[in-house]
């Protein structure tokens, strides 16, 4: 199949709608089919690239850092994605959003008769942390980023989610093409428990405390992961033989370190800055307890990422992280925002340490059916049933 994929983000970079592009577009590629990706330029400037067998056509970028410092744009899309269609002439255009890149694609898969599927990354939580007084219009606020997105999304030959719990959400809001529920997968080839790994030095290489338990996050540090819940709680707890250890960076890395100090936490957090990916399977293999406190997880690749390296895990009882976590199997879950109930359930973690490779065990049992193989399938198994339906456009490519 030749399939082209559309991202209002750019290819490079280290949030979930991006990793999982970048994972399916180079798995896809590897199975055989031709692959273009359009995306943002993390350069600005456009340009063309191979990489790892995918096309990455990236079309110039705005910055919209009075909104977040890592949010970018396109500018004037239009004409670029109509030259990328017509010359690729996709069989299938598959788009992660439904911002003005993406509309792009789906009025130019209309317009030359092409079948468009969608994934969706999008829930209003997730941009409600940078809308100043959102508390006193959140219905308002809530239908109209509903309305933006399915005023797209309802034009699709078929939509994507990476949960349960995701697709009857979209089916709540009103959604009208089917609704397929495709983890965003993890590669269970790169992620998995390294035997004989010197988890010491590991520790000493980020600075990890080598005799603490350590309670390990990693992934954007913006406010609707929710850190200060968890800073709160190892607070709560005052523990000298736990560690908590944030490690990637965003927006909110510096209001954190602020409440750690504020919260006179010295040496019981640690923030580590960003992580490479290739050394990310054995840090996670060198602590002990994962932990996921955000509200707003269409699914979570890092707390996948952490299950297929054998970790329990502490995650909040919010939208797609009960998928994962089963409670007193492979991990806990507390209630959404409740520091006193996350330091409860820590501290049902941090005091069975004996429980620890059972739990790991649980961990490596459930993120199964969420490899990344499994999900290119069912991937291919939609593009397939998509184009077998009718067909037809404005214009002949």
């Amino acid at each position: 199949m030749r399939i082209l994929i559309a991202s209002e983000s750019q290819y490079i970079a280290f949030h979930g709608q991006a990793i999982f592009t970048r994972n399916l577009s180079e798995g896809l590629a590897r199975r055989g089919h031709d692959v273009s990706v359009l995306t943002l330029s993390e350069r600005g400037r456009p340009y063309q690239e191979q990489v790892a067998g995918v096309q990455v056509e990236a079309v110039r970028s705005l910055s919209l850092g009075l909104l977040h410092p890592d949010v970018y744009a396109s500018a004037f899309p239009e004409k670029r994605v109509r030259q990328v269609v017509r010359q690729f002439r996709p069989d299938i255009i598959h788009i992660q959003d439904h911002y003005p890149l993406c509309r792009s694609a789906v009025r130019n898969a209309k317009r030359y008769g092409i079948k468009v599927v969608g994934t969706n990354h999008f829930m209003p939580e997730n941009l409600a942390a940078y809308v100043p007084v959102i508390s006193r219009i959140k219905p308002l606020y809530n239908w109209i980023l509903w309305h933006w997105m399915l005023d797209l999304y309802n034009r699709l030959d078929a939509a994507a989610v990476p949960s349960k719990s995701g697709a009857d959400l979209l089916r709540r809001q009103g959604i009208r093409p089917p609704v397929f529920p495709i983890s965003c997968g993890v590669d269970v080839r790169h992620f998995h428990p390294i035997a004989n790994l010197d988890r010491a030095a590991w520790r000493a290489r980020y600075g990890l405390d080598p005799d603490r338990k350590i309670i390990f996050f990693v992934g954007r540090v913006d406010r609707e992961k929710r850190l200060d819940v968890l800073l709160k709680a190892v607070r709560l707890m005052d523990r000298r033989d736990l560690q908590c250890v944030i490690a990637g960076n965003g927006a909110a890395l510096q209001g954190l370190k602020a409440l750690a100090q504020e919260l006179e936490l010295g040496g019981n957090v640690l923030f580590t800055g960003f992580v490479p990916n290739e050394d990310l399977p054995s840090l996670l293999g060198s602590v002990d307890i994962f932990a996921m406190p955000s509200e707003a997880e269409l699914l979570s690749i890092a707390t996948l990422e952490a299950m297929a390296c054998g970790l329990p895990v502490l995650a909040a009882r919010a939208m797609a992280l009960p998928e994962l976590v089963s409670e007193n199997v492979n991990g806990f879950l507390f209630n959404p925002g409740d520091a006193t109930d996350a330091a409860r359930c820590l501290g049902l973690l941090a005091d069975h340490p004996e429980r620890w490779k059972e739990m790991g065990q649980a961990s490596l049992d459930k993120v199964q059916q969420h490899s990344l193989d499994r999900g290119l399938s069912q991937y291919e198994d939609l593009y397939r049933s998509v184009l077998n339906g009718p067909h037809g456009g404005e214009e002949a490519i």
